[in-house]
């Protein structure tokens, strides 16, 4: 479940890698700064049920903060994308292959303003952000309409003639690019499309794309650079229809954490406030940094960076968080640790697919499973629940 960091070059995307992850990335106020794709490893927070159980955890995958788990998921910061990316324009081909792996987008928008299409910085207010998040859609549109159109009349007639479902056709096409089927038939029926597929018009086709865009890539805005952002722009961006907008600083959330890593403040990423250890160690230019700072917070909340993580895993993904133990009464693996795992599972997910997310064996030999709270004994087909602990019977 990757989750990919997107926009245009020059718009604070490796700066918001940097902040969500803590990992280094080339950050500088140019175009194209990223060329090869950043992988690092971001958190988001669930509450631990240690604390419910009255057990001390041990955790193996996912740390605990007083509380608070630390669930990790994979982010990509990917090369910046400019207008005709899907033509090969800029690094759009590297862009687009980038992409494949990722269930969602955080697509970070420069709200100030102040870089222009291709990223070269410009003064705040002169370029309307809305048109880079109408850039962007299009760019990934006319990239799955590239894919489809290879050979698009013969695959679509025969599809027609051998009476083949088209969503499986559509599925076969796009292999590699974490797309499922049920995401592709969400999208068939939203485009409502008529008649057989070969008669479909290219106009008709973008749409489709459009719509497995959506479902398959779903995405949201971090408005970022929101410190320097005119009111209307952002009023501008949260007015975008069916999209998610979330006001942003990831220079702001990169400081605090640098700085709780130093030691100067108590800060959880997330928080709407920080504290500050010790006033004596801090100069005056860190203090002036650390008021605007923390003005930016009490006005949106925070710096927007977790929320952005934190939205586009449990809203865009719908997962939960699960945790497998092998001792439903003492909640440890079999190497004695204490809640030691957390896995995220698509909502709605069974006991089956728990365990094979566990390992491959785990589930072929699947017999049954124990919820831990109840001790009841559940089957296969037991719908998870959002912080479940679970024990997983297989034959041996």
């Amino acid at each position: 479940m990757d989750v990919g960091i997107v926009g245009k070059p020059n718009v604070g995307k490796s700066t918001f890698f940097c902040a969500a992850t803590m990992a280094p990335a080339e950050i500088a106020n140019y175009p194209f700064t990223t060329v090869k794709p950043n992988v690092g490893v971001g958190y988001v927070h669930g509450k631990c049920p240690h604390e419910e159980f009255g057990v001390k955890c041990n955790p193996n995958n996912a740390p605990c903060d007083s509380g608070t788990r630390l669930i990790p998921v994979e982010l990509i910061d990917v090369a910046g994308l400019v207008p005709d990316a899907w033509q090969g324009k800029g690094l759009g081909n590297k862009f687009l292959d980038d992409l494949r792996q990722a269930s969602a987008l955080i697509h970070i928008v420069d709200a100030s303003g102040s870089t222009l299409a291709d990223g070269i910085p410009c003064d705040i207010g002169a370029h309307d952000p809305l048109e880079d998040v109408r850039f962007l859609e299009r760019e990934i549109d006319y990239w799955f309409y590239s894919i489809l159109q290879k050979d698009w009349k013969r695959a679509s007639r025969q599809c027609s003639q051998e009476g083949k479902n088209i969503d499986k056709m559509l599925h076969e096409r796009f292999t590699g690019l974490a797309i499922s089927e049920g995401q592709i038939s969400h999208a068939t029926r939203i485009a409502g499309l008529e008649g057989q597929p070969h008669n479909w018009t290219d106009e008709q086709v973008l749409r489709l794309c459009g719509e497995i865009r959506r479902a398959g890539k779903p995405m949201i805005i971090a408005a970022n650079k929101c410190d320097q952002a005119p009111e209307k722009n952002l009023a501008a961006l949260k007015a975008i229809e069916g999209t998610i907008v979330i006001p942003t600083s990831a220079e702001y959330e990169l400081a605090l954490r640098k700085a709780s890593k130093a030691g100067l403040l108590d800060y959880l990423p997330g928080a709407a406030k920080f504290a500050v250890k010790d006033p004596s160690k801090l100069n005056d230019a860190q203090r002036k940094a650390l008021d605007k700072i923390s003005l930016f917070m009490e006005k949106f909340g925070g710096t927007g960076i977790q929320k952005c993580l934190e939205t586009a895993i449990f809203g865009l993904l719908n997962l939960i968080p699960v945790y497998p133990v092998e001792d439903e009464n003492k909640l440890t693996n079999k190497d004695g640790l204490v809640l030691p795992d957390v896995h995220l599972m698509p909502q709605g997910s069974n006991a089956r697919e728990l365990a094979y997310r566990v390992h491959t064996e785990l589930g072929d030999n699947f017999i049954r499973a124990i919820d831990a709270r109840t001790k009841r004994v559940v089957g296969h087909d037991y719908v998870l629940k959002k912080d479940d602990v679970i024990t997983i019977i297989a034959r041996r």
